[in-house]
């Protein structure tokens, strides 16, 4: 294929997906199309698929190439200094936004709103890593904080550490969120164990869990939607009661 060719490929390419994102934004894009689109931005002509397939394999995902310095990013054959200042400007750019709404409105009433906040920083990760969300009575971000990096089988999670931070922030409610780098979010043993746990220390103590969220690479389990908290709630009150 000519130089001419080659160009008038990309060139229809590159409309056709500012014609999907038009019509229905990402929601249809792979992975490799948004960092192609995104590509776009810094580069007037030519084919960008083989740049975006190779930071995603170098990187390991979406989040890992967006979160990716300059200078690792201008590492990789195509994506010179005008791509990678657009990709880390699509990234602070989410970030900002995220952390203002975080700051500035009560959104964290549904596991949905929990999930669209952390799903970015969270999904590509190779470790697990077990955070807290501390919140006010309206429900409003107080402190968002990694406690616990490792497996939850492998690490421990103390309650008693949770507890202190939440009486330290004079917190009064608590998500629990944790990712699965197998991009599998189904809760195992060890989870329900956990999450049991830290809904009866957090219930002797007044506080309540709205719920324990699991990130995988594109969805997310939530104990809450699935009735668990209620359940563990119950079983505490149950044990108390008989005592």
């Amino acid at each position: 294929m000519d130089e001419a060719a080659w160009q008038e490929r990309g060139a229809g390419h590159r409309e056709r997906l500012r014609r999907r994102f038009m019509e229905g934004g990402l929601e249809r894009f792979s992975d490799e199309e948004v960092v192609e689109f995104l590509l776009t931005l810094g580069t007037p002509r030519g084919d960008l698929k083989l740049p975006a397939r190779e930071a995603l394999k170098r990187f390991g995902g979406l989040s890992a190439v967006l979160s990716a310095s300059m200078a690792k990013l201008k590492e990789i054959k195509g994506i010179g200094p005008k791509n990678a200042l657009y990709l880390k400007l699509v990234h602070q750019v989410a970030r900002r936004y995220l952390e203002d709404r975080a700051e500035n409105g009560a959104f964290f009433g549904s596991s949905k709103a929990i999930f669209d906040y952390l799903f970015h920083s969270m999904r590509d990760l190779k470790r697990e890593v077990f955070k807290v969300l501390f919140l006010n009575r309206k429900n409003q971000l107080i402190q968002n904080q990694d406690l616990f990096l490792g497996s939850i089988a492998g690490s421990a999670v103390y309650p008693r550490e949770i507890v202190r931070l939440s009486l330290e922030y004079n917190a009064a409610a608590l998500v629990f969120v944790h990712n699965h780098p197998s991009g599998d979010p189904s809760p195992s043993p060890e989870d329900r164990r956990l999450t049991r746990d830290l809904v009866w220390a957090a219930r002797l103590m007044m506080l309540q869990v709205l719920d324990h969220i699991v990130i995988g690479h594109n969805t997310y389990y939530s104990f809450a939607d699935q009735g668990l908290i209620r359940q563990f709630e119950g079983e505490y009150d149950q044990r108390l009661n008989t005592v």
